[in-house]
């Protein structure tokens, strides 16, 4: 792919859009940057453009003549009718993850899934470090791809987390471990319909080659019929039943390939879904070279993921977790199975498209009330309408407040929404940083 020289528009300018820039403009491109937004409003892009040397220009039919090729943000959806005019003349429009594919050195492992893939990336990561094995993390938490570049070594692991929006645009782009944790609904606001999120995440297999590996959920139909899709070997993890090649639970143990090594007990986060996500990494890093019992002692001491199941303290008896990474139903269902109740569940935010009423059987056996917040309310409000107790608060501070009132001693406060947060937040980091706050105010 030649770069240098070339015109190249950058659609959507949050993180991965400023990565891309910066890559971009090193390799000798022009680059022309767009978004919805004034530039006023996008933190950060002013500076990125300064820097660079870059263009802005609103998004508009104008900002793309004379264009090469484009790349588009993982948020911003491929399917808008303006990208679709782009491509009628032939122009070559990609994503954020596959313009670094060109660039990135080292081998890769691809983590994807519903719920999950953010502890199962950072553990996997963190599992390769603690072995001595060389290795950075990003993709969809920490760096963007398109900023991995520069710190790549060729004989260094590349584990990124890869979400929905950023595999459905790749084409070359290949993963040397793709990781697929589960698939449940998530999303549909934007893909609209299962399939097509579960085609999504597929692609991660569909450039895999021979000498490649798939990682799949051996519980997961979905991941199950991923295997069809690569040319690589197939390793299996499962909770249920002894699956080989692979890593599953027996008897509280974990076992890899027949081998125990390691006791459930012994994993440092709360849920059985973490112990599915510690077989998926545990099965991803042996591949990539680590030994069994330093894959143990690694876990033994990882220390956890911001915003997933995270204690945050105990007031007048009462427990408060943050779980803000939990942006989908299942998640949230999760979050619940983990935690002992009696609970106040913080719910809301900005819908996806999703079917609350799943989540009634494990709020009425567990849950004392439902604080619903931010613009899902009166949809969430339908679904659970009669299941358990519900306020509406608006806002998390009011949620907090209420529940701080309200809850007793052996009580716990979660917040799990069950959607995302661009209602009244920048993100599901901001959220969960915010929630933290007020609960350390108390």
């Amino acid at each position: 792919m030649k770069v240098s020289g070339a015109k190249v528009v950058v659609v959507g300018l949050a993180r991965s859009g400023l990565a891309s820039i910066r890559l971009l403009v090193k390799e000798g491109a022009s680059v022309v940057a767009t978004d919805t937004k004034p530039l006023a409003e996008l933190p950060g892009a002013a500076e990125t453009i300064k820097e660079t040397g870059a263009k802005f220009a609103s998004q508009s039919a104008e900002a793309f003549e004379s264009a090469d090729w484009v790349v588009i943000s993982p948020g911003v959806p491929a399917d808008i009718p303006l990208l679709e005019d782009v491509r009628r003349p032939g122009i070559a429009v990609m994503g954020e993850v596959e313009l670094a594919s060109y660039f990135l050195q080292g081998k890769t492992i691809g983590i994807t899934g519903s719920n999950g893939k953010t502890t199962t990336t950072a553990l996997t990561g963190h599992i390769l470090r603690e072995c001595g094995i060389p290795v950075q993390v990003g993709g969809n938490i920490g760096a963007p791809v398109a900023g991995m570049v520069a710190t790549s070594k060729p004989d260094q692991w590349n584990v990124l987390e890869l979400s929905s929006f950023q595999l459905e645009t790749i084409e070359r782009f290949r993963a040397d471990i793709g990781v697929t944790v589960n698939v449940t609904p998530d999303h549909l606001d934007r893909h609209h319909t299962f399939e097509n999120y579960a085609a999504a995440k597929g692609k991660l297999y569909e450039t895999q080659q021979p000498g490649d590996s798939a990682v799949l959920n051996a519980d997961d139909a979905t991941c199950v019929g991923y295997a069809a899709l690569s040319r690589g070997k197939t390793c299996w993890f499962s909770l249920k039943r002894r699956v080989e090649p692979g890593f599953w639970l027996e008897n509280g143990r974990l076992f890899a390939n027949g081998e125990p090594f390691l006791d459930a007990a012994d994993i440092p986060m709360r849920g059985i879904h973490n112990v599915e996500n510690t077989l998926a990494a545990s099965s991803a890093a042996w591949i990539a070279g680590a030994r069994l019992p330093d894959i143990a002692a690694a876990v033994r001491v990882f220390p956890g993921v911001e915003h997933r199941l995270e204690f945050v303290r105990t007031w007048h008896g009462v427990n408060f977790y943050n779980d803000s990474k939990a942006t989908n139903v299942d998640a949230t269902a999760k979050a619940i199975d983990a935690l002992p109740g009696p609970l106040w569940v913080i719910l809301g935010g900005k819908d996806k498209g999703s079917d609350y009423r799943t989540l009634g059987p494990a709020l009425a056996a567990k849950a004392k009330a439902i604080l619903l917040v931010g613009a899902a309310t009166p949809i969430i409000a339908d679904h659970l309408n009669g299941v358990v107790k519900m306020v509406d608060c608006g806002t998390i501070d009011a949620a907090i407040k209420l529940a701080a009132a309200e809850a007793k001693e052996g009580d716990t406060v979660l917040l799990a929404p069950a959607c995302a947060s661009f209602d009244q937040f920048t993100g599901y980091e901001q959220r969960g940083q915010v929630f933290k706050q007020l609960v350390r105010a108390l």
